[in-house]
């Protein structure tokens, strides 16, 4: 069919002196085949997928929108081809005019068929791959059987999410729900990878090419006290307790490096050995080494007596990251897309000491909750689309179980009683000035062994002054050292003077310049928040205020659309503390002089964003509530929410306060 003949129903459809929707145009892209999703707020909300394809746009209406979740297979009722400058459109569709109502591009970028796309669409099954600024992934669109192909009768088709490593439970996330808003000023994403590939590598981005550096500095994390505020934006893995370790592999040349750039290959020899058997392409590795305790946690005291007593077959190397690959620099390339061209590497090699670190899918403080339960030493956080960095980034955070950070040893104090080596080590952090500031004692953790060990380290560092920049109230007691060596220090908290509470250690590093150690500050993690509508205009075009003059508190002549758009300014600082949590509402139809209901479950009015939770956590009732999104704050007020009371526990730890209010 020609490419006039595809938009004659389009056209037919339109009366273009009337809508600013474009007539025809727009052109192939060479990067790639174009994919957008439009939402469409027409005589009801539905979300238009359209997919480039013999120079038109076949396209699709998805009243429920997309899904992650394989097990939701959403209605897409085939619709007119439209023109590739479609793909641009956003705007106002005037009323009495075909599909009325406001456009907004929902979603951008390319998509790679699976196989022959003009069979698939032909037969009624097209798979495909997209890499768009929110989808991603394998997806299918499936003719119903027994449908026929008259255009003019609009057949159905099925649209589904295909089992990889982007599919998400609804139960845990709706797309629609989390990213509401547009993408059309936003740049154009990069591109589909080819239907060729394996399955994880179908969503790699190729870099810049490039030859294999010698040398690689890490990038590294940032202390947080918290997890941010857009949880869809974040991935999560376990915080190794262990050593950080580079790898370059080129053919049979494998070099393994500490974070610090010290080569560790021949400590390594049997990791050396497993990289060179994988017969992976040129590249640099990034991970972790760890040695496993009973119950599989990580052991950092397992893994300083692994190099102590030459075990060192016990330990395990997690991948988390591909910094370079085959010639390609992947730096600058999203993390999602270096993990899923790791993974697929990693795909035929057993996993016994190389292991590809997995992340979970759930929201940062439920994985810190869980961690710490079962005794890890906390999460480290990566934004989905971050670079990989030479530096400490806001784009990698830490969040920590207990306080734990490396200190400088300065000296030691001698044993009392029965114990043998020493009775304690003095701790500093270097300030911002460079000058060693002391932090304490640790006398607490050690074993007999450890004991004798580090005494002959420390005999070998003795030194005639305190390398501390002040006295401290032990200088008579103390025996000083060269500041040479680094232990990890687990603590409760820092004292108004400086010092460590109740310290215990944990082990000697090695993988560190001593000049490096400073006290670690936790920093609030950046967010990209929602922006902050103070205008009518800026509230969702889906939210429908009914009464919006209505007078809800008579005394300030606060309207409810006052009160909509307050909610709508303070959603971002508000969100935080509503999201994982079951939240009762406060509803004023009346306003405030009038009679209030209290709400704490689920009832019969429908407040898009506001979801059930497990009815288990209330047996005998409807669901409890939980909002975690934006709409969802909006909806609340749309049904003349005044106050929101949430729970001090969380969803998947109901019977565990973790805060008071």
């Amino acid at each position: 069919m020609a490419k006039a003949d595809a938009l004659k129903q389009y056209k037919a459809k339109r009366n273009f002196a009337i809508t600013p929707e474009p007539q025809e145009g727009g052109e192939s892209k060479a990067d790639g085949l174009q994919f957008v999703i439009q939402k469409h707020w027409a005589s009801s909300l539905h979300y238009d997928l359209r997919l480039e394809l013999d120079g038109t746009m076949k396209s699709w209406a998805v009243p429920k929108g997309p899904s992650f979740d394989p097990a939701d297979k959403r209605m897409a009722v085939q619709v007119e081809d439209h023109p590739i400058s479609y793909n641009t459109f956003e705007g106002q569709i005037p009323a009495k005019q075909y599909g009325a109502g406001k456009v907004i591009v929902w979603d951008k970028g390319t998509w790679a068929p699976i196989g022959d796309a003009k069979k698939g669409y032909r037969d009624g099954k097209l798979k495909f791959a997209l890499h768009g600024h929110k989808l991603h992934g394998h997806w299918t669109l499936v003719r119903m059987k027994g449908k026929g192909r008259d255009e003019a009768k609009q057949p159905p088709w099925l649209l589904i999410k295909e089992h990889d490593e982007w599919e998400r439970a609804s139960t845990e996330y709706s797309v629609v729900d989390e990213q509401p808003d547009s993408v059309g000023k936003l740049p154009a994403p990069g591109k589909a990878s080819s239907a060729t590939a394996s399955a994880p590598a179908m969503a790699a981005v190729a870099g810049k090419k490039a030859a294999l550096p010698d040398t690689l500095k890490p990038q590294l994390a940032t202390l947080v006290d918290a997890p941010p505020a857009n949880p869809a934006d974040w991935l999560y893995e376990i915080k190794f307790d262990g050593y950080r370790l580079l790898a370059r592999v080129d053919g049979k040349a494998v070099k393994l490096f500490t974070r610090n750039g010290h080569d560790w290959t021949h400590k390594l020899a049997h990791l050396a050995d497993a990289l060179r058997a994988a017969r992976l392409p040129p590249c640099w590795l990034d991970g972790e080494i760890v040695v496993n305790g009973e119950h599989g946690v990580p052991d950092f005291q397992a893994l300083q007596n692994a190099f102590d007593t030459s075990r060192t077959r016990d330990i395990v190397y997690y991948l988390f990251d591909l910094p370079f690959c085959d010639g390609q620099d992947l730096r600058a390339v999203p993390l999602e897309s270096r993990r899923a061209r790791l993974q697929s590497l990693l795909g035929k090699v057993k996993p016994d000491v190389l292991r590809f670190s997995d992340v979970f899918d759930a929201a940062g403080s439920d994985i810190v909750l869980s961690a710490c339960k079962i005794g890890l030493e906390g999460v480290i956080g990566k934004r989905r689309d971050s670079v990989y960095r030479a530096s400490r980034s806001p784009d990698w955070i830490k969040l920590k179980c207990s306080q734990r950070q490396e200190f400088v040893i300065g000296g030691w104090t001698d044993p009392q009683g029965a114990r043998v080596g020493l009775g304690s080590l003095l701790l500093g952090v270097h300030d911002e000035r460079g000058a060693l500031r002391y932090a304490g004692n640790v006398g607490s953790g050690f074993t007999g062994a450890s004991l004798a060990q580090l005494r002959k380290q420390l005999d070998a560092l003795a030194a005639d002054k305190s390398p501390f920049s002040a006295k401290t109230a032990i200088d008579k007691r103390a025996h000083w050292v060269a500041p040479k060596l680094i232990a990890e220090v687990s603590f409760s908290e820092w004292t108004k003077t400086g010092s460590v509470r109740h310290p215990v250690f944990q082990g000697l590093r090695a993988d560190k310049p001593p000049k490096a150690i400073v006290r670690e500050q936790p920093v609030h993690a950046a967010s990209a928040p929602e922006p902050k509508p103070a205008l009518a205009s800026s509230l969702p075009a889906s939210l429908k205020v009914s009464n919006p003059e209505r007078v809800i508190d008579p005394e300030t002549g606060a309207s409810k659309i006052d009160v909509v758009r307050y909610y709508a300014l303070i959603a971002p600082l508000m969100l935080p503390h509503l999201k994982g949590r079951p939240v009762s509402l406060v509803r004023a139809p009346e306003g405030v002089g009038g009679e209030l209901f209290f709400q704490k479950h689920l009832d019969k009015y429908k407040m898009p964003g506001v979801r059930p939770l497990d009815p288990a956590l209330d047996p005998g009732h409807a669901p409890l509530l939980e909002i975690a999104t934006a709409q969802g704050l909006l909806s609340a007020a749309q049904m003349n929410t005044i106050e929101f009371h949430t729970w001090n526990a969380v969803k998947t730890t109901i019977g565990k306060p973790d805060r008071m209010t």
